[in-house]
This record gives C-alpha cells, sequence and structure tokens, in this order.
C-alpha cells in the first residue's frame, strides 16, 4: 500500500490509483449498465442442417451435438449480461432444446424472419428500437466483457462490430435500428466485413471495431477448442 500512497501524495489521479490497485476489471465494473438487448441467432439443432461444413470431420450427427455445445458455450459466458437476452430461432421456436434453454437461461424466445441472413438479422434489429447487440454461436470467445465494450462505443457510435479473422464478423451492434449493413448484402465470403464498411461509410453511419476474434466453422478450426472448456449437453 505504501507505493500508492507516495503516488497519492505526488499528484497521481485518484481514477488512475485506482486501476493500478484492482486492475482493468475494476475499471470494466464501473460502466454503465446497459439495459440493451443481446440477440442470439440459433438454429434448431436438426442433424445435416447445422454446421453442415464440419460434417465431413465429424459426421451429421457429431457436428449436431458440438453445435448445442456450442450454444450452451455462448449462453454461459453471457448469463450476467445485465440487460434482456432473446434467442432468435429459425425456422421457429418450436424445437423441444429451445424450450429448454429459454427456461434454463431465462431467455426470451423469437422467431427469426427473412428469406436470408441479412433480412433475418435486420428484422431482428428492428424489433428493438433502444438498439441491440447481435451474435451467434460460432465464437467461443464471445463474453459479456467483450460485449459490453461493444456496448458502450454505442454511447458514441451508430454501429459497433467485433471483427473475425475470416473476413467476417461474430458480433454487430446498433445504437437505432437501420438496414444499410444488411440489405442486398451477399454473405459467407471473406469480404463480408469490407463491405459492411463501405456500406456504413456510404450511409454516413460511424462505425467502433472491437478486437479481432475467431470463430470456428471448418475442420481446421477444431483444433483450436482444445483451450476451451464446453459444457456437456
Amino acid at each position: 500500500m505504501w507505493w500508492i500512497r507516495l503516488q497519492y501524495w505526488a499528484g497521481v489521479s485518484p481514477d488512475r490509483l485506482v486501476r493500478q490497485y484492482y486492475g482493468d476489471k475494476s475499471e470494466a465494473a464501473q460502466l454503465p449498465q446497459t439495459t440493451r438487448p443481446l440477440l442470439i441467432f440459433a438454429k434448431a439443432p436438426i442433424p445435416g442442417t447445422v454446421k453442415t461444413r464440419l460434417i465431413p470431420a465429424l459426421g451429421a450427427d457429431g457436428a449436431c451435438s458440438l453445435y448445442q455445445q456450442l450454444l450452451l458455450h455462448t449462453l454461459h459466458q453471457t448469463q450476467d449480461w445485465p440487460g434482456p437476452r432473446y434467442l432468435y430461432c429459425a425456422p421457429d421456436t418450436t424445437h423441444p432444446f429451445f424450450a429448454r434453454l429459454a427456461s434454463e437461461h431465462h431467455l426470451q424466445l423469437r422467431q427469426q424472419h427473412g428469406d436470408d441472413l441479412g433480412s433475418r438479422m435486420a428484422q431482428a434489429l428492428a424489433e428493438h428500437a433502444d438498439g441491440a447487440l447481435l451474435i451467434g454461436t460460432d465464437c467461443p470467445l464471445i463474453s459479456t466483457a467483450v460485449l459490453r465494450e461493444a456496448d458502450q462505443a454505442l454511447q458514441r457510435h451508430d454501429t459497433a462490430i467485433i471483427p473475425s479473422e475470416d473476413g467476417g464478423y461474430v458480433m454487430i451492434g446498433q445504437r437505432q435500428p437501420d438496414p444499410a449493413a444488411f440489405a442486398g448484402m451477399t454473405w459467407s465470403h471473406s469480404q463480408v466485413l469490407a463491405d459492411t464498411r463501405l456500406r456504413l461509410e456510404a450511409a454516413g453511419k460511424s462505425l467502433w471495431e472491437g478486437a479481432t476474434l475467431w470463430d470456428l466453422d471448418e475442420p481446421e478450426d477444431l483444433p483450436r477448442l482444445d483451450s476451451i472448456t464446453l459444457l456437456p449437453l
């Protein structure tokens, strides 16, 4: 404690001393609590329809089981999100797995609407007039701490994005609903984020970008799970 007192007497600001003593977690804990909802996109866990690019490595059943574990992991990683959490389900909300998740994780279920990923995301965000953050289930590193940084950025920017290593993004947040980032887009290619930047710039929307994270889409991504503890089904 003596070095803290010496710095205080030398005129170092109290805020800086708090960060030195408690670390960055204390600074994060002092961030204002958000009421923005977190929207989580999910598909019904039907073998052969989820994580299809992993089927050559895991088989249809194995890919489906991993998908469910990733969804559970995402819910666990965001369990202390201070705002409401919505599970946006495809093709609808009737699968028993969704009912279980809603009960165990205090989720509100909503159905995805739209002809493609962009229209579904735009529609989901449009249902929340005061802004929202939207994620999928492919990024094991997503957490409340990561999302709160993006949420705080929405105090100063129209859009917040957490990029992914493959050229897309694992989270998009909007201060207010706006379709500029979604209409007429093509998806699942390495220029999704670059195209999104151009669209937002053309629409006059400010953009904040967080640190780039990896997501799990291809068989070569599987070894990275060795450092992640996934919950059993």
